[in-house]
C-alpha cells in the first residue's frame, strides 16, 4: 500500500473511533452524572509505510488513549429525598457484583428491605463499608455532610472519596466508574452532599455537535484522499503498460 493510502486510511479509522465517542458522548447528554470523554491523538510510524526509496516511514495518525473529563456539571433540584448530588470533588460507592463502584449518578432508591441502591440495583455504601440500612417509612435527612438522619438521630452515614489520580478511573457502564490504583490512593471526598438534587450529564452538546461535522468532513476529505490515490496508481500502471508496449 502507498504512503498516501495508508496514511488516510489511518486517519479513517481514527475518525470513525472518534466519531463513536461523539455519538455515545451525545447519548447521554440526559444521563445523570454522566462525564464526556475525549481522546488524545498520536503518530504512528510503520514498516509498510515507508516512503520512496526506502526513506523514512510516513506517521500515521492513531488514537492513543481516549480521556474522561470529570468536571462537573450542573446541579439541578428534584426535591426527591433519596436524590443526591456531590457539589465538588467526590464520588459515591456503591458495591458493585465485583468489587466497589463509583458513581456521580445520585438517583437512588429505597428496596423494600430498606436498602438504598442505584437504578441497576447496587448498594449505596456506608463510611463503615457497609449497605446502608434505613428504614423506608420514616423520613430521610442527609446533611452536606453526608450523614443520614431519621427523627433527628444519625442511622449512618455515606462513603463518599477522591482519588489521587483521576485517570486510574475506568468507566462501567454510563456512570459507575471502578478504581484501577492502589488502596492508598483513595481518601474522602472534599464535595458537599446536597439533598433533593441529581447532577446533570457535562457533555457539551454544541460543541460535540460542531466536533461531529468537522470530524465528518475530514472524513469525507480522507476518502477522496484515498480515491485520487487510487487514480494516480492506475493512471501510473497504464502509463508504464503503454511504455512497455
Amino acid at each position: 500500500m502507498d504512503p498516501l493510502t495508508s496514511m488516510a486510511a489511518s486517519g479513517l479509522r481514527s475518525n470513525l473511533e472518534s466519531l463513536d465517542l461523539i455519538a455515545n458522548n451525545l447519548a447521554n447528554v440526559q444521563t445523570t452524572g454522566f462525564k464526556n470523554d475525549s481522546e488524545f491523538y498520536s503518530l504512528y510510524a510503520a514498516s509498510e509505510a515507508e516512503g520512496p526509496g526506502g526513506s523514512d516511514p510516513a506517521q500515521m495518525p492513531v488514537i492513543e488513549t481516549n480521556w474522561t473529563d470529570y468536571s462537573q456539571g450542573d446541579l439541578h433540584q428534584t426535591g426527591i429525598p433519596t436524590d443526591l448530588a456531590i457539589s465538588g470533588a467526590g464520588f459515591f460507592t456503591v458495591a458493585g457484583p465485583s468489587g466497589r463502584l463509583y458513581t456521580r449518578n445520585g438517583t437512588f432508591q429505597f428496596t423494600p428491605a430498606g436498602r438504598l441502591v442505584t437504578s441497576d440495583g447496587y448498594p449505596l455504601q456506608g463510611s463503615d463499608g457497609k449497605p446502608i440500612q434505613l428504614d423506608p417509612a420514616r423520613a430521610l435527612t442527609v446533611t452536606p455532610e453526608g450523614e443520614l438522619l431519621q427523627d433527628g438521630a444519625v442511622v449512618g452515614k455515606l462513603q463518599t472519596v477522591t482519588f489521587k489520580k483521576m485517570s486510574d478511573l475506568s468507566k462501567q457502564g454510563t456512570s459507575l466508574l471502578r478504581f484501577n490504583g492502589p488502596d492508598d490512593a483513595v481518601g474522602p471526598a472534599a464535595g458537599l452532599v446536597l439533598q433533593g438534587r441529581l447532577e446533570s450529564s457535562n457533555v457539551d452538546v454544541a460543541g460535540s455537535s460542531v466536533r461531529m461535522i468537522n470530524v465528518l468532513r475530514q472524513f469525507e476529505m480522507l476518502q477522496k484522499s484515498i480515491l485520487i490515490g487510487v487514480d494516480m496508481n492506475t493512471a501510473a500502471i497504464q502509463q508504464v503498460a503503454k511504455s512497455g508496449a
